[in-house]
């Protein structure tokens, strides 16, 4: 039997742009996706702690270093910039494993998304 559960996250990052007018996504700093193992392309699901929307998107890999938090095409509409977001990435494992599995959890400087 597979299971749903958290193979990712990063808690608490700060929207630094939305651009309506990109063809869609969740841009997101290289160095955090690489600290939370999440992979170009893969689906991320996105709390937005402001106002409580929840939308699902797939990310794509911004400068390193940058601190980059955008949100693009219709997802844009969901945030306001300084807007604090939980990133969300489940994975299925068989039962036994997901028993012994540990996410990569990433708690970045809230102030400018930085690793510290």
């Amino acid at each position: 039997m597979l299971v749903q559960v958290v193979k990712s996250k990063i808690h608490r990052v700060r929207v630094t742009g939305a651009d309506l007018n990109y063809i869609g996504s969740i841009t997101i700093d290289e160095d955090l996706m690489d600290a939370a193992n999440i992979i170009e392309g893969e689906r991320v699901q996105i709390v937005n702690n402001n106002n409580g929307e929840r939308l699902e998107t797939y990310a794509i890999p911004g400068p390193r270093g940058s601190g980059e938090i955008t949100l693009n095409g219709a997802a844009a509409r969901k945030v306001a910039v300084n807007d604090v977001l939980i990133l969300i990435v489940y994975g299925f494992l068989e039962l036994e494993e997901a028993k012994k599995f540990k996410p990569a959890l990433v708690f970045p400087n809230e102030k400018d998304n930085t690793l510290t």
